[in-house]
C-alpha cells in the first residue's frame, strides 16, 4: 500500500485527443504539480528522452517488474507494448511535497482511479468527433496503415469509456480546453485544502 502524501490527478484521453498537450500546459502552470513518468516497452520516439517523456525498457524488463510488484498499474495496450505505472514514481513525487499528474491511457486511468478513489480526480479528454480524431492520427504520420487501423479500433473502445471519469472535456478550441483544465484542477486542490476528500462536487458555476 503506498501512504498518501499528496492529491493525484488523472488525464486520460483516446491517442490524439490531445491530453499530453493539457498536462504540459497544466505542469507549466502550476509548480506544485509533479509528472508522472510511465515505464513503457514500445520503442522511443526521435524526439522523447528516457527519464523525461517515458522510462523506456525492454519487455524481459518490464515482465520482471511485474513479477516483483514493482507497478501501482500497468498494461498491454497494444501486442507487445507494455505500459504502466511504477510505485517508486507515485513515492519520487511525493517525496518532493508535489500532487502527481498522471498522463496515461484509458484504462490505466480506470486503475489508478479504483486505488485512490476520493483522493484522485480524473478527466476525460475527447475530441470533437471521431471523424476529427482520425485525421489527426492520420496527419501525425508515425505509423503505417496496419498499426493506423489497429489504433483506431483501439480509440473507439477507449471513447466509450468517458462515464468513468469526474470530469469530461471536449478539445474542440484548445485555448478553451486549456482553461477548463485549469479550473477544474484549481477547484479540486482547493475544495481537497478546504474539506478533505469526502463528498467532492464540482462547481457548476463554470462555463
Amino acid at each position: 500500500m503506498i501512504n498518501s502524501k499528496g492529491k493525484v490527478i488523472i488525464f486520460t484521453a483516446p491517442s490524439g485527443a490531445g491530453k499530453t498537450t493539457v498536462v504540459q500546459h497544466l505542469l507549466k502552470t502550476y509548480p506544485e504539480l509533479g509528472f508522472s513518468i510511465s515505464a513503457t516497452t514500445r520503442p522511443k520516439r526521435k524526439h522523447e528522452k528516457t527519464g523525461v517523456d517515458y522510462y523506456f525498457m525492454e519487455a524481459e524488463q518490464f515482465q520482471k517488474k511485474i513479477a516483483a510488484n514493482e507497478f501501482l498499474e500497468w498494461e498491454e495496450v497494444y501486442p507487445g507494448k507494455f505500459y504502466g505505472t511504477l510505485k517508486s514514481e507515485v513515492q519520487r513525487i511525493w517525496a518532493q511535497n508535489k500532487h502527481i499528474i498522471f498522463d496515461v491511457d484509458v484504462k490505466g486511468a480506470t486503475s489508478i482511479k479504483s486505488y485512490f478513489k476520493d483522493e484522485a480526480l480524473a478527466v476525460f479528454i475527447k475530441p470533437p468527433s471521431l471523424n476529427v480524431l482520425i485525421d489527426r492520427l492520420t496527419n501525425r504520420g508515425t505509423e503505417n496503415a496496419e498499426a493506423l487501423k489497429q489504433r483506431i479500433e483501439h480509440v473507439k473502445n477507449e471513447l466509450t469509456y468517458e462515464d468513468r471519469f469526474d470530469k469530461v472535456l471536449v478539445n474542440d478550441i484548445l485555448e478553451v480546453t486549456l482553461k477548463e483544465a485549469e479550473f477544474i484542477v484549481e477547484d479540486f486542490l482547493k475544495w481537497n485544502a478546504k474539506y478533505g476528500n469526502d463528498d467532492y462536487q464540482w462547481d457548476s458555476n463554470f462555463g
